[in-house]
């Protein structure tokens, strides 16, 4: 499956966006870096850090809407407020650690702050939910650490029997 028939959805989690406070750059650039990935992004919101809201959109995007991935951006530090990874885990089926691993470890080159970022990875029956830090800059560096993958992991997820070896199913990004 080529990447423009997968099916996105990015979600903003932040307070002082929902509530209009702050201007959100992280999900519109987001959305930019899919789309010059030829991604198919349908879906977009802002809510705040508040675990139903969270979740009642992830389960919609996921099981109503079928959609291929979802990002998430925001919400998944140390304040106090930041909750994304508690709304996520209890959703998803199966955890993928390596994809927040590799995101850690590229984002690490940058800021000793990765470290501190507690973002999830995992599918939700045939999605994939990808947690990412909030600022423009780091969801973007994230992204953009992992993106190569991601067509493999989608038909993978769908249930692709391709080997993991060759460029099979899309495993180099172009197919």
């Amino acid at each position: 499956m080529k990447a423009d028939t997968y099916r996105c959805g990015v979600l903003t989690i932040s307070d002082r966006g929902a509530a209009g406070e702050r201007q959100d750059t992280s999900g519109p650039a987001l959305r930019e870096l899919l789309i010059s990935r030829h991604y198919s992004v349908i879906a977009d919101r802002i809510v705040p850090d508040r675990i139903p809201e969270i979740q009642d959109i992830l389960i919609e995007w996921a099981d109503q809407l079928h959609l291929d991935l979802i990002l998430t951006t925001g919400g998944t530090g140390l304040s106090p407020s930041d909750v994304t990874p508690e709304a996520t885990i209890p959703l998803i089926h199966r955890q993928i650690p390596g994809i927040c691993e590799a995101m850690r470890s590229a984002s690490r080159a940058s800021t000793i702050n990765a470290i501190l970022s507690r973002g999830v990875a995992g599918c939700r029956n045939q999605c994939l939910i990808i947690n990412l830090p909030g600022s423009q800059k780091g969801a973007v560096e994230n992204l953009s650490a992992v993106i190569d993958a991601l067509p493999h992991a989608l038909y993978k997820i769908k249930g692709g029997m391709a080997d993991c070896g060759g460029d099979e199913g899309g495993k180099t990004g172009k197919g």
